[in-house]
């Protein structure tokens, strides 16, 4: 018993560790809710919903599979090559001490060929099995990016408001890379070693299956360390994915609103909060790293253990001339022996760091799906029509809205919109004005009443048959990167310069594009922080009139305009009112005096309705709206401007 006492301290020592890691996994198993540890989604369902992408290029991933068998044959053969060559050096024992070793060298030039020949073949195939996986993992992830993408487009704007951009860019960018790396190399060097450890103990139990059982005592220590740290990984990937994403959200929203920041002096305040973000992912790191670096290395310590046994036993049965269980082990047979423990283990080391990869994948994997689950709340149903054309006639018939249940933006709101009208809605902040042009865009959707296009309720219109024929003009109009040109037309096609012209010649908005040195080309920055908030008004303006709507929403368009802008934005605005319905908001009454119908809201629920001479004979909500703004008006440098504008509309002035 005593000559294998190396042997039996080296398995108490495995023991041991193997009984410390399996009480640190029990006590982390009974935690695992406390410490965000918990699977929303079963890797077989992860598993079975990335294959789905996958299935179309099947016939990629066969010829992979088959290029794959053969290079992994230098893997499989060449120790039992060198193992050949080491037998080719024989000793004649009539010469004793003399003795020299000798061998055919015809025989090892053969060998060695053979040997040289499947290395290339090996490194042939590895290249061509890598171009092939990277265009069709390539093609896989384009094709899940762009799902995921569209669905993002198709989610409500109340759903949009409810997930931070950061979240949305973090998932259509970092999480669908790391899923790339899963189809690219991933999981065919997953395939691959494990083909390669099969091999190789085929290979080890046809050479000597006695040493092949002495390396089997070890594997299950490695399949009770990997069960292990499987938990530690992902649960270490899980944190670091989610502390990448509180920092992309934190960095989109406040460059976007850095100059907010600068304003108030709060640099150093929102430094600390990024501080501490930024090392809470280096500490989510350092877990990861933790986790790896104990797993490898306890692999490793099996692979030197079992290195050593297979030189004790070895060793010791040359030395004894004894046999191990009955077999003598050549110096052939422990070479062969030592390079395929060496592959055996090697693969593993490689599982293991391929695991983490594959945890990271599958976290990823598991975010990207939970946005793709997300079901929109604004959703066509299966008999939808089409329009092709609508006149412009709109009617609300008891509509009751609220973005928080219970708290009723709307109550009871009814009117109705001929085609071809100008409505205005006018009333205090969260009266409802901007909810009401929401909902008729189905940007939202309402709980009780209808909403009529038409005659037709638009839940029984197809959303972007809908959204076509509306232009919709905000105060905060939005330009994005690249060219003037490409802001009106947002990828509309078969639309000329000179009809684009026309456009901006119609809503004014040439007056400062033919200024501009590049025109139509001119570079638009993000935001379009280049350009005034008139302009890019005026912009949104040409962008409305080029993809000719029937019905056009024009939301606070002349706020915070300065006076020349809004001369030439109100003159767009009654070019505008004699293309189709227009349905207007506007705190500033003046620009809304000439609409055909101006409804008066308060707090969600219709107070007033006629056109502006009607409603100021009334004396209610609207006389007292526009007589404060006339004496607020009035007591600056326009005041004779609206005066004249009051006298021309023959109404009587509020008296001074």
């Amino acid at each position: 018993m005593r000559e294998y006492l190396p042997l039996l301290l080296g398995g108490g020592i495995i023991g041991a560790i193997s009984i410390v890691l399996i009480v640190a996994f029990a006590c982390i198993k009974d935690k695992k809710q406390a410490i965000g540890f918990d699977r929303h989604m079963k890797d077989g369902e992860i598993t079975r919903r990335l294959l789905a992408y996958a299935k179309p290029y099947i016939g990629s991933f066969v010829i992979v599979g088959v290029i794959m068998l053969f290079s992994i044959a230098y893997e499989i053969i060449s120790p039992i090559l060198t193992g050949k060559i080491i037998s080719l050096f024989r000793v004649d024992p009539e010469l004793g001490a003399l003795a020299r070793p000798v061998f055919e060298l015809p025989e090892l030039w053969s060998l060695v060929a053979v040997y040289a020949g499947i290395l290339v073949v090996s490194m042939v195939c590895t290249y061509i099995q890598a171009i092939i996986l990277q265009r069709t993992g390539q093609r896989i992830i384009s094709s899940l990016r762009e799902d995921l993408f569209t669905h993002i487009e198709s989610l409500s704007h109340e759903q949009m408001n409810a997930t931070p951009v950061g979240k949305l860019v973090t998932r259509v960018t970092n999480d669908t890379n790391a899923i790339s790396l899963m189809f690219t190399s991933l999981l065919v060097n997953l395939v691959k070693n494990m083909f390669i450890i099969v091999g190789v103990l085929a290979a080890m139990l046809m050479l000597n299956y006695e040493l092949t059982l002495m390396v089997l005592c070890f594997v299950p220590f490695i399949v009770l360390f990997t069960v292990i740290f499987r938990k530690f990984a992902r649960r270490a990937y899980r944190r670091v994915k989610d502390r990448t994403t509180d920092i992309n959200t934190y960095l989109s929203e406040n460059l976007s609103g850095i100059k907010i920041t600068q304003i108030f002096n709060r640099e150093e305040a929102k430094l600390k909060v990024f501080t501490e973000k930024s090392l809470g992912l280096g500490r989510a790191k350092r877990e990861q790293i933790l986790v790896f670096g104990i797993f490898r290395p306890l692999v490793y310590m099996l692979y030197v253990c079992s290195i050593l046994a297979l030189f004790y036993l070895s060793g010791k049965g040359y030395l004894d001339r004894t046999s191990f269980l009955g077999q003598s082990i050549e110096a052939a047979t422990v070479v062969t022996f030592y390079l395929y423990i060496k592959r055996f283990f090697t693969p593993i080391q490689n599982l293991a760091e391929q695991f983490n990869w594959l945890q990271s994948a599958f976290a990823s994997a598991e975010k990207v799906f939970t946005i793709l689950d997300i079901v929109p709340s604004l959703e066509d149903a299966p008999d939808a029509a089409e329009l092709d054309e609508v006149r412009g006639e709109i009617e609300f018939r008891d509509v009751w809205f609220s973005y928080i249940p219970g708290e009723w933006v709307l109550k009871g709101v009814s009117f109705h919109v001929s085609p071809g009208e100008t409505v205005a809605f006018v009333g205090a902040t969260g009266s409802g004005k901007t909810t009401i042009l929401s909902l008729i865009c189905r940007n939202y959707e309402f709980q009780k009443g209808e909403i009529l296009i038409d005659g037709i309720d638009i839940r029984k219109i197809k959303a972007s048959s809908l959204r076509k024929h509306f232009g919709q003009m905000l105060q905060d109009v939005f330009l994005f990167s690249g060219t003037i040109r490409s802001n009106i037309l947002l990828g509309l096609e078969g639309v000329s310069d000179e009809e684009v012209m026309d456009a901006c010649r119609y809503v004014n908005a040439d007056h400062f594009i033919d200024r501009l040195e590049k025109g139509l080309d001119e570079p638009v920055r993000e935001r379009g922080n280049n350009f005034s908030a008139g302009q890019r008004q005026l912009l949104s303006f040409a962008r409305t009139i080029i993809h000719k709507p029937s019905v056009m929403i024009l939301d606070e368009a002349t706020a915070n305009i300065d006076t020349e802008t809004e001369v030439l934005i109100q003159d767009s605005m009654e070019k505008m009112m004699n293309i189709g319905t227009m349905l207007i908001v506007a705190h500033r009454l003046s620009t809304i005096q000439h609409a055909d119908n101006i409804i008066v809201l308060s707090k969600g629920e219709i107070v007033e309705q006629g056109d502006h001479n009607e409603l100021l004979k009334q004396r209610g909500k609207y006389y007292t709206l526009y007589t404060l703004q006339f004496e607020k008006e009035s007591s600056g440098y326009d005041r004779e401007r609206h005066r004249d504008s009051y006298r021309r509309q023959n109404t009587e002035l509020p008296a001074e």
